[in-house]
């Protein structure tokens, strides 16, 4: 699942008239170096969620066909984002049964999915980066590959983790936050995480995507 419904209000006036996920680095979308990513992993059966501006992003992707991938798309309604936890909650129904890969549109990452390996017990593998200057604080503390919600010091959840359907058991529809789910499954020890080091990005405001998209093009040549 590919999260893509925020409205993006740290990134105005370019989301004005342009969903996050459509905003180009190296003269591509955010969302689809993702889904370019995902299809080299062997990863095709996409569902993204969607409300501010959405039909510009069914309207770019269309089916998926295009990069090899079947896209489906969960329309949350415009102005009605249900945040990360009720977003996901309402795809259930078109993720299925089994543990799904979950990624933040407005991040870039280099990180291969197909090294996540969720714990055969673990409702949730989490992916954890070092602390960027906009969050010093981080979000979790991760040690021997468990993560805690207490202990310090801490890093960065990066937006990109393996979900069990299990994890919302008992939640209702409507909007509501993800991390107090994760922060249940760490309390009961079924969480597990990794300390990435290769690039990421959170594209959160205009000049992060300009830092990104000059040092993608400085790669490129």
């Amino acid at each position: 699942m590919i999260l893509a419904a925020g409205r993006g209000e740290r990134m105005r006036p370019l989301t004005d008239h342009t969903p996050k996920p459509l905003l180009k680095v190296a003269g591509k979308p955010l969302i689809v170096w993702h889904i370019e990513r995902l299809a080299r992993a062997g990863i095709c059966d996409l569902v993204i969620n969607h409300a501010h501006l959405g039909q510009q992003i069914e309207d770019l992707l269309g089916d998926g066909a295009q990069w090899g991938v079947h896209i489906r798309y969960s329309r949350e309604g415009e102005g009605r984002a249900l945040d990360t936890g009720g977003g996901i909650f309402r795809a259930l129904p078109l993720l299925g049964g089994a543990p799904f890969l979950v990624v933040n549109a407005d991040v870039w990452c280099d990180l291969d999915p197909r090294q996540l390996n969720l714990g055969a017990d673990d409702l949730v593998q989490l992916v954890m980066v070092d602390n960027p200057p906009q969050h010093p604080a981080g979000d979790f503390h991760l040690a021997g590959g468990r993560l805690s919600a207490a202990a310090e010091p801490r890093l960065t959840y990066s937006g990109i983790g393996v979900y069990r359907p299990e994890l919302f058991d008992g939640c209702s529809a409507g909007a509501f936050p993800l991390a107090p789910l994760l922060r249940s499954a760490m309390t009961a020890g079924r969480a597990g995480g990794e300390h990435y080091r290769g690039r990421w990005t959170d594209v959160g405001t205009p000049q992060r995507l300009a830092e990104l998209d000059r040092a993608l093009r400085r790669k490129a040549d």
